[in-house]
Protein backbone atom coordinates (compact mmCIF):
# COMPACT_ATOMS: atom_id res chain seq x y z
CA UNK A 1 0.00 0.00 0.00
CA UNK A 2 1.07 3.71 -1.27
CA UNK A 3 1.99 5.84 1.93
CA UNK A 4 0.23 8.94 1.47
CA UNK A 5 1.56 12.08 0.96
CA UNK A 6 -0.37 14.86 3.12
CA UNK A 7 -0.48 19.05 2.39
CA UNK A 8 -0.61 20.74 5.63
CA UNK A 9 -3.98 22.96 5.44
CA UNK A 10 -3.84 24.97 8.31
CA UNK A 11 -2.24 25.33 11.33
CA UNK A 12 -3.94 26.70 14.64
CA UNK A 13 -3.19 27.36 18.31
CA UNK A 14 -5.61 27.96 21.46
CA UNK A 15 -3.21 30.06 23.73
CA UNK A 16 -5.92 30.35 27.00
CA UNK A 17 -7.51 26.90 27.27
CA UNK A 18 -10.83 26.88 26.05
CA UNK A 19 -11.40 30.47 24.22
CA UNK A 20 -11.55 30.82 20.72
CA UNK A 21 -8.21 29.89 18.23
CA UNK A 22 -6.06 31.53 15.78
CA UNK A 23 -5.23 30.19 12.84
CA UNK A 24 -1.98 31.10 11.31
CA UNK A 25 0.65 30.59 8.86
CA UNK A 26 3.45 29.14 10.47
CA UNK A 27 4.22 27.86 14.06
CA UNK A 28 7.02 26.72 15.58
CA UNK A 29 7.37 23.08 17.08
CA UNK A 30 7.98 23.17 21.07
CA UNK A 31 8.61 20.49 23.79
CA UNK A 32 4.68 20.97 24.44
CA UNK A 33 3.53 21.55 20.98
CA UNK A 34 2.99 24.13 18.66
CA UNK A 35 4.12 27.57 20.81
CA UNK A 36 1.57 28.94 23.36
CA UNK A 37 -1.19 26.56 22.37
CA UNK A 38 -2.65 25.57 25.63
CA UNK A 39 -0.12 27.81 27.48
CA UNK A 40 -2.87 29.91 30.02
CA UNK A 41 -5.90 28.40 31.34
CA UNK A 42 -8.78 29.65 33.40
CA UNK A 43 -9.37 28.59 36.58
CA UNK A 44 -11.64 29.20 39.65
CA UNK A 45 -11.14 30.62 42.74
CA UNK A 46 -10.01 26.53 44.58
CA UNK A 47 -7.40 26.79 41.15
CA UNK A 48 -9.75 24.67 39.35
CA UNK A 49 -9.71 24.75 35.44
CA UNK A 50 -12.88 26.19 33.61
CA UNK A 51 -13.58 25.54 29.96
CA UNK A 52 -16.57 25.70 27.54
CA UNK A 53 -18.30 22.58 29.07
CA UNK A 54 -19.60 24.54 31.67
CA UNK A 55 -19.25 28.09 30.60
CA UNK A 56 -19.87 28.12 26.66
CA UNK A 57 -19.53 31.96 26.47
CA UNK A 58 -15.70 31.61 26.58
CA UNK A 59 -15.59 30.83 23.01
CA UNK A 60 -16.38 34.41 22.88
CA UNK A 61 -12.90 35.38 24.20
CA UNK A 62 -10.93 35.75 21.16
CA UNK A 63 -7.66 36.23 20.98
CA UNK A 64 -4.53 37.49 18.74
CA UNK A 65 -1.11 38.00 18.69
CA UNK A 66 0.77 41.40 18.36
CA UNK A 67 4.35 41.59 18.89
CA UNK A 68 5.12 41.10 22.19
CA UNK A 69 1.94 40.47 23.20
CA UNK A 70 -1.65 38.27 23.28
CA UNK A 71 -4.73 40.69 22.90
CA UNK A 72 -7.93 38.81 24.26
CA UNK A 73 -10.82 41.07 23.54
CA UNK A 74 -14.84 39.73 23.52
CA UNK A 75 -17.65 41.42 23.16
CA UNK A 76 -18.47 44.59 25.57
CA UNK A 77 -14.91 44.74 26.87
CA UNK A 78 -12.03 46.31 26.28
CA UNK A 79 -8.78 44.37 25.30
CA UNK A 80 -6.66 42.74 27.55
CA UNK A 81 -3.61 42.99 26.68
CA UNK A 82 -0.99 40.40 28.28
CA UNK A 83 2.93 40.75 27.60
CA UNK A 84 4.17 37.21 25.81
CA UNK A 85 6.74 37.19 29.02
CA UNK A 86 4.68 38.50 31.83
CA UNK A 87 3.44 36.37 34.89
CA UNK A 88 3.17 37.07 38.50
CA UNK A 89 2.79 35.18 41.52
CA UNK A 90 3.37 31.52 41.55
CA UNK A 91 0.15 29.40 41.81
CA UNK A 92 -1.21 25.59 41.85
CA UNK A 93 -4.15 24.84 39.46
CA UNK A 94 -5.85 21.50 38.57
CA UNK A 95 -6.46 20.30 35.43
CA UNK A 96 -8.22 17.13 35.34
CA UNK A 97 -6.41 14.95 37.35
CA UNK A 98 -3.31 16.99 37.49
CA UNK A 99 -2.46 19.32 40.03
CA UNK A 100 0.76 21.51 38.50
CA UNK A 101 2.42 24.41 39.14
CA UNK A 102 1.29 27.07 37.36
CA UNK A 103 2.09 31.39 37.53
CA UNK A 104 -0.54 33.92 38.20
CA UNK A 105 -1.36 36.44 35.36
CA UNK A 106 -2.45 39.28 38.08
CA UNK A 107 -5.74 41.17 38.88
CA UNK A 108 -6.51 42.88 36.11
CA UNK A 109 -6.33 39.59 33.87
CA UNK A 110 -8.99 38.34 36.88
CA UNK A 111 -11.20 40.87 37.01
CA UNK A 112 -11.45 40.60 33.33
CA UNK A 113 -12.59 37.12 32.66
CA UNK A 114 -14.74 37.55 36.26
CA UNK A 115 -16.51 40.61 34.43
CA UNK A 116 -17.16 39.07 30.86
CA UNK A 117 -17.94 35.36 32.29
CA UNK A 118 -19.93 36.43 35.46
CA UNK A 119 -18.11 35.07 38.46
CA UNK A 120 -14.95 34.90 40.49
CA UNK A 121 -11.90 33.56 37.82
CA UNK A 122 -8.47 34.09 37.28
CA UNK A 123 -6.19 33.63 34.52
CA UNK A 124 -2.89 31.37 34.77
CA UNK A 125 0.02 30.94 32.47
CA UNK A 126 1.45 27.32 32.36
CA UNK A 127 4.87 27.26 34.24
CA UNK A 128 8.06 26.11 31.55
CA UNK A 129 9.95 24.30 34.78
CA UNK A 130 6.94 22.20 35.06
CA UNK A 131 7.08 19.24 33.22
CA UNK A 132 3.26 17.59 32.30
CA UNK A 133 3.83 14.23 30.48
CA UNK A 134 1.18 12.36 28.19
CA UNK A 135 0.06 8.95 29.55
CA UNK A 136 2.69 6.14 28.99
CA UNK A 137 -0.15 4.01 27.59
CA UNK A 138 -0.40 6.14 24.36
CA UNK A 139 3.26 7.11 24.04
CA UNK A 140 5.19 4.29 24.98
CA UNK A 141 8.73 4.88 25.33
CA UNK A 142 8.43 8.84 24.63
CA UNK A 143 8.01 11.38 27.54
CA UNK A 144 5.43 13.94 25.52
CA UNK A 145 5.10 16.91 27.27
CA UNK A 146 2.20 19.13 26.80
CA UNK A 147 0.86 21.98 28.84
CA UNK A 148 -2.71 22.71 29.43
CA UNK A 149 -4.29 20.85 26.71
CA UNK A 150 -6.33 17.69 28.15
CA UNK A 151 -4.36 14.77 27.51
CA UNK A 152 -1.85 15.17 24.74
CA UNK A 153 0.29 17.96 23.26
CA UNK A 154 -1.22 17.48 19.27
CA UNK A 155 -4.27 17.46 17.45
CA UNK A 156 -4.54 16.10 14.00
CA UNK A 157 -7.57 16.25 11.80
CA UNK A 158 -8.45 16.54 7.83
CA UNK A 159 -10.26 18.25 5.52
CA UNK A 160 -11.97 15.27 4.12
CA UNK A 161 -13.09 13.96 7.54
CA UNK A 162 -14.78 17.04 7.70
CA UNK A 163 -16.26 17.21 4.45
CA UNK A 164 -17.98 13.93 5.43
CA UNK A 165 -19.40 14.84 8.30
CA UNK A 166 -20.57 18.17 6.71
CA UNK A 167 -21.99 15.81 4.01
CA UNK A 168 -24.26 13.80 6.84
CA UNK A 169 -25.11 16.97 8.31
CA UNK A 170 -26.98 18.03 5.31
CA UNK A 171 -28.38 14.55 5.01
CA UNK A 172 -30.46 15.04 8.15
CA UNK A 173 -31.29 19.01 7.39
CA UNK A 174 -28.64 19.96 9.30
CA UNK A 175 -26.17 23.29 8.98
CA UNK A 176 -22.20 22.27 7.97
CA UNK A 177 -20.06 23.25 10.64
CA UNK A 178 -16.06 24.56 10.87
CA UNK A 179 -13.30 22.87 12.06
CA UNK A 180 -12.79 25.55 14.65
CA UNK A 181 -15.34 23.58 16.40
CA UNK A 182 -13.21 20.52 16.56
CA UNK A 183 -9.85 22.75 18.29
CA UNK A 184 -7.17 21.02 16.25
CA UNK A 185 -3.65 22.38 15.83
CA UNK A 186 -2.81 20.74 12.44
CA UNK A 187 -5.70 20.17 9.17
CA UNK A 188 -4.67 18.24 6.51
CA UNK A 189 -5.26 17.62 3.27
CA UNK A 190 -4.59 14.75 0.55
CA UNK A 191 -6.35 11.65 2.88
CA UNK A 192 -9.60 10.33 2.93
CA UNK A 193 -12.15 10.54 4.66
CA UNK A 194 -11.01 10.24 8.87
CA UNK A 195 -7.47 9.05 7.02
CA UNK A 196 -5.56 10.17 10.17
CA UNK A 197 -7.41 7.34 12.05
CA UNK A 198 -4.59 5.16 10.07
CA UNK A 199 -1.53 7.00 10.75
CA UNK A 200 1.71 5.79 12.16
CA UNK A 201 3.78 9.28 11.98
CA UNK A 202 3.79 12.59 9.99
CA UNK A 203 7.13 13.81 8.35
CA UNK A 204 7.12 17.17 7.19
CA UNK A 205 10.99 18.62 6.34
CA UNK A 206 11.64 22.19 6.79
CA UNK A 207 15.17 24.27 6.14
CA UNK A 208 16.22 23.49 9.42
CA UNK A 209 15.52 19.58 9.72
CA UNK A 210 12.63 17.54 9.49
CA UNK A 211 9.70 17.76 11.87
CA UNK A 212 8.09 14.10 12.85
CA UNK A 213 4.60 13.43 14.65
CA UNK A 214 3.43 10.36 15.62
CA UNK A 215 -0.57 9.72 15.91
CA UNK A 216 -1.18 8.29 19.51
CA UNK A 217 -4.43 8.34 20.30
CA UNK A 218 -7.84 8.45 19.04
CA UNK A 219 -9.23 12.07 20.39
CA UNK A 220 -12.75 11.29 21.96
CA UNK A 221 -15.43 14.04 21.46
CA UNK A 222 -17.19 16.03 24.64
CA UNK A 223 -19.65 18.10 23.81
CA UNK A 224 -17.55 21.12 22.99
CA UNK A 225 -18.02 20.80 19.34
CA UNK A 226 -21.91 21.34 19.81
CA UNK A 227 -21.34 24.73 21.00
CA UNK A 228 -21.44 27.71 18.04
CA UNK A 229 -18.30 29.30 17.65
CA UNK A 230 -19.56 32.69 16.62
CA UNK A 231 -22.72 32.86 19.27
CA UNK A 232 -21.50 30.40 22.07
CA UNK A 233 -25.26 28.95 21.37
CA UNK A 234 -25.18 25.39 22.62
CA UNK A 235 -27.43 23.04 20.67
CA UNK A 236 -26.97 19.31 19.82
CA UNK A 237 -24.64 19.37 16.81
CA UNK A 238 -22.53 18.03 15.70
CA UNK A 239 -22.69 15.81 18.18
CA UNK A 240 -25.80 13.98 17.27
CA UNK A 241 -24.40 13.12 13.67
CA UNK A 242 -20.73 11.93 15.01
CA UNK A 243 -22.52 9.15 17.02
CA UNK A 244 -24.11 7.79 13.68
CA UNK A 245 -20.90 6.94 12.47
CA UNK A 246 -18.05 7.52 14.59
CA UNK A 247 -18.20 5.50 17.65
CA UNK A 248 -14.81 3.83 18.40
CA UNK A 249 -14.17 -0.09 19.97
CA UNK A 250 -10.68 1.28 20.40
CA UNK A 251 -12.13 3.59 23.35
CA UNK A 252 -15.03 1.28 24.20
CA UNK A 253 -17.54 3.05 21.84
CA UNK A 254 -16.59 6.65 22.48
CA UNK A 255 -17.32 8.93 19.57
CA UNK A 256 -13.99 10.45 17.99
CA UNK A 257 -12.77 12.98 15.62
CA UNK A 258 -9.42 13.69 14.72
CA UNK A 259 -6.22 11.68 16.44
CA UNK A 260 -3.78 13.42 19.34
CA UNK A 261 -0.28 13.02 18.81
CA UNK A 262 2.86 13.70 20.43
CA UNK A 263 6.63 15.15 18.55
CA UNK A 264 9.04 12.79 18.10
CA UNK A 265 11.64 15.09 16.41
CA UNK A 266 11.86 18.79 15.40
CA UNK A 267 11.86 21.04 18.27
CA UNK A 268 12.44 24.44 17.29
CA UNK A 269 11.46 24.19 13.54
CA UNK A 270 8.90 25.99 12.28
CA UNK A 271 5.96 24.45 9.98
CA UNK A 272 3.97 26.36 7.45
CA UNK A 273 0.66 26.18 6.29
CA UNK A 274 1.02 24.61 2.19
CA UNK A 275 3.70 22.54 3.56
CA UNK A 276 3.80 19.04 1.97
CA UNK A 277 4.66 16.14 4.18
CA UNK A 278 4.54 12.07 4.25
CA UNK A 279 2.61 10.14 6.31
CA UNK A 280 3.21 5.83 6.90
CA UNK A 281 0.46 3.94 7.85
CA UNK A 282 -0.16 2.02 11.13
CA UNK A 283 -0.78 -1.22 9.60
Amino acid sequence: MNEPSVTLHSLHVHPVKSCAGIALPEALVTETGLEFDRAWMVVDAEGEFVTQREVPRMQLVRPAFRNSELVLRAPGMLALHLRLDAAEAACRVRVWDDEVEALDMGDLAARWFSDFLGQPLRLARFDPQQRRLASRRWTGEVDAEFMFADSFPLLVASTASLDELNRRLAARGQEAVTVERFRPNLVLDGLDPHGEDFLDELRFDTPDGPVRLRMVKPCSRCTIPDVDPHSAATGHEPGDTLSTYRSDARLDGAVTFGMNAIVLEGIERTLRTDMRGQATLAF
